[in-house]
């Protein structure tokens, strides 16, 4: 029971959920690469959705997308192709050592496959996957595009255990046997986090992500919870680790109600109306937040508040004229 009831709540479905219209898919293409990182004899699948009729000689924003344990490249398409359709390319990486084929095998096994995929030794080459995959994206093995990508607007983002991936590329570090371990990739000009698991073991949350320099928007709702055993995990988890990042630069939406799994492609958790509704206010905020970190104009984060506010439960640092200004003294 067990078992069955964690594939229930985790599985990550590769069904999109919201109704994609014929002017959207036309409005970016999707490219599917198998990449090899030789040093680490890892394999780096990765999904690319790449606006269309790009123009000769125009730059290209990117984010590269982590996707939750059990996920896949295929995961999370609502964002791959909102951004896409709005001018911003996605790379949503794979990690094989926690992806989709942890719900395959034996289901009453899936606890133990799950505690073994959420190991440090994972984490670190989930970090690792996403660094490699960059450099892919913007040598020759992608052609054109990788040349289009403007490399002062690269983003790293991603979803619970993408979240924590997300955090240790923009920064966040920990210490072992008197070591600080980082994997910060200066690349990354800001990040999108949604649904933050903790950084289980260690006690001071400030240290961890001190280093955090970037800005960064949060996204949760009041049910995100995670219900692996012995890594359950509520929404306070989240509001932690807005509260400790450094930089002051930070933006945090909580949804009212939803779930942990509400972020990913599965259509139905949560409720069917409040899901389509949040995806939609995710997607939106996210590039609202890119315009204010990369263009200094608040005027889409404002009218999101306005336009989502019935399904807020709280939002925080979202005063555009304070984020622009310090977002400014931090550009100069």
């Amino acid at each position: 029971m067990l078992a069955s009831a964690l594939l229930a709540m985790l599985a990550v479905s590769n069904t999109a959920t919201a109704n994609t219209t014929e002017a959207e898919e036309s409005a970016y293409e999707i490219s599917d690469f198998d990449w090899l990182d030789q040093t680490r004899s890892r394999a780096v699948p990765v999904r690319l959705y790449w606006p269309a009729n790009v123009q000769p000689g125009a730059s290209v924003p990117l984010v590269v997308f982590s996707h939750g344990i059990g996920g896949s490249r295929k995961g999370y398409s609502y964002l791959g192709k909102h951004w896409s359709s709005h001018g911003v390319a996605s790379l949503h990486v794979q990690h094989v050592g926690s992806d989709s084929a942890l719900w395959r095998g034996n289901p009453f096994a899936v606890v133990e496959r799950l505690h073994d995929a959420a190991q440090e030794s994972e984490a670190m080459a989930r970090a690792s996957d996403v660094s490699f995959a960059l450099d892919q994206m913007l040598s020759a093995a992608t052609g054109k595009m990788g040349a289009a990508v403007d490399p002062q607007r690269i983003v790293i983002a991603g979803h619970s255990y993408g979240a924590n991936t997300a955090l240790l590329t923009a920064g966040a570090q920990v210490v072992r046997d008197g070591q600080v371990i980082s994997y910060r990739d200066p690349r990354f000009a800001a990040a999108v986090i949604i649904s933050a698991p903790p950084f289980y073991g260690e006690n001071n949350l400030a240290a961890v992500l001190g280093q955090v320099s970037v800005p960064t928007l949060h996204v949760t709702a009041t049910d995100d919870v995670i219900q692996i055993p012995g890594y359950r995990s509520g929404a306070d988890d989240r509001l932690a680790i807005y509260d400790a990042v450094a930089n002051p630069t930070k933006l945090l939406a909580v949804f009212r109600d939803g779930s942990h799994s509400i972020f990913t492609d599965r259509s139905f958790t949560g409720g069917p109306s409040l899901n389509a509704k949040t995806k939609a206010a995710t997607a939106d905020l996210s590039l609202a937040f890119l315009d204010l970190v990369f263009r200094g104009d608040g005027a889409a984060l404002t009218q999101w508040r306005s336009d989502w506010q019935p399904i807020l439960a709280q939002a925080r640092g979202m005063d555009t004229a304070s984020v622009t200004s310090r977002q400014h003294a931090v550009n100069n």
